[in-house]
């Protein structure tokens, strides 16, 4: 059967930051807030990539912006006028995942009352988008390669073969490579998705546009609570500069609705105390010698990638560690930025 016109329309889900509004001066790309060196290579690969139909693969912690990334993509994209579907691979079982994914037919399995239309039906014409894309099984994963391959795919329950045109866009805040070498990943698969891969960098190392961040937010909590603008104290935008934030942009998102919130008169107070709940050791040599040659070796490999703690040329692969880990590491150990920016280590 082939799939004439898309046949469900599928409101995609609002996202949480749904920077489309952002003023002029904070405003990046598309709606993007930031104009760090890193962030604009990122503009730059999804300006290019957009106008091609080739299937992309959006790497990145949670919470760098990867659906606003993939939305990019879409708006870019000659399918814009298509749908844009989104999908949470990982908020689903194997099953129910499947029949959200391809449809399925009346009696296909014990509550199967009605025919149901899949999301690669709805997005026919226009842009999937499989988010969280490590979470799908073994068995889904052969069905999504042979979409990829084929552009073809039953119902569940169902032997008529249907037929879709749409792009695939996924994204993963995991290491597939790794997910391969455990057998939870195919590799074909992998191929497959990665035609273009479009790393998304921690904010961490675009601290920069944490100040352009933190003005959207206030502005636009200040509009929807129909509120004056809060002030920003410069000590405040200093310390959240200086922050690691683990949880990336939407760590901030929620410190600054929280913040907003619990603010009293014009400048705003945000709770820096929860930043540094277990404060690192400043000012001193750590007490035990195994800890002081760790930390002299982070502060060197810090030296030597510039600063730069994630990504494929980071402090934290070098090191064989998680960002988190090593960012944790740093705190235990009372390492800042001017301990590998000065002189070298003793």
């Amino acid at each position: 059967m082939m799939l004439q016109s898309s046949s469900a329309a599928f409101a995609p889900r609002t996202p949480n930051l749904d920077l489309t509004t952002a003023s002029e001066a904070g405003s990046g790309f598309e709606g993007m807030i930031g104009h760090s060196a890193v962030m604009r290579e990122v503009y730059e690969l999804t300006r290019r990539v957009a106008a091609t139909n080739a299937t992309v693969l959006l790497t990145g912690e949670t919470g760098t912006g990867k659906e606003l990334v993939a939305r990019a993509l879409h708006r870019l994209s000659p399918r814009s006028t298509g749908p844009f579907v989104r999908v949470n691979c990982g908020a689903l079982s194997e099953s129910l995942l499947e029949s959200e994914l391809f449809g399925h037919v009346k009696g296909a399995f014990t509550s199967a009352n009605e025919n149901r239309t899949g999301r690669f039906e709805a997005a026919h014409g226009g842009t999937i988008f499989l988010d969280e894309i490590n979470s799908v099984s073994y068995k889904l994963q052969v069905k999504l390669l042979r979409i990829l391959q084929e552009h073809e795919f039953e119902r569940v329950g169902d032997t008529r073969t249907i037929q879709v045109d749409c792009r695939i866009l996924a994204a993963t805040n995991r290491d597939l490579l790794e997910e391969i070498d455990a057998g939870r990943f195919r590799e074909d698969l992998y191929y497959r998705l990665n035609v273009v891969p479009l790393y998304l960098p921690p904010l961490i190392d675009r601290r920069e546009d944490v100040p352009p961040l933190v003005e959207y937010f206030a502005s636009s909590y200040a509009a929807s609570n129909r509120r004056p603008v809060p002030i920003i104290p410069k000590e405040t935008l200093a310390a959240l500069k200086e922050y690691s934030w683990p949880g990336n942009v939407r760590e901030l998102e929620n410190l600054m609705e929280r913040s907003f919130i619990l603010s009293e008169g014009r400048a705003l107070q945000v709770p820096l105390w929860e930043l540094h709940a277990e404060k690192p050791q400043l000012g001193g040599e750590p007490a035990h010698s195994l800890d002081r040659a760790e930390r002299q070796h982070i502060i060197r490999v810090l030296r030597e990638t510039q600063g730069v703690v994630s990504g494929p040329n980071g402090a934290a692969h070098r090191l064989g560690l998680k960002r988190t880990t090593l960012q944790s590491k740093m705190q235990r150990l009372g390492i800042t930025r001017k301990d590998y920016s000065g002189r070298e280590p003793e």
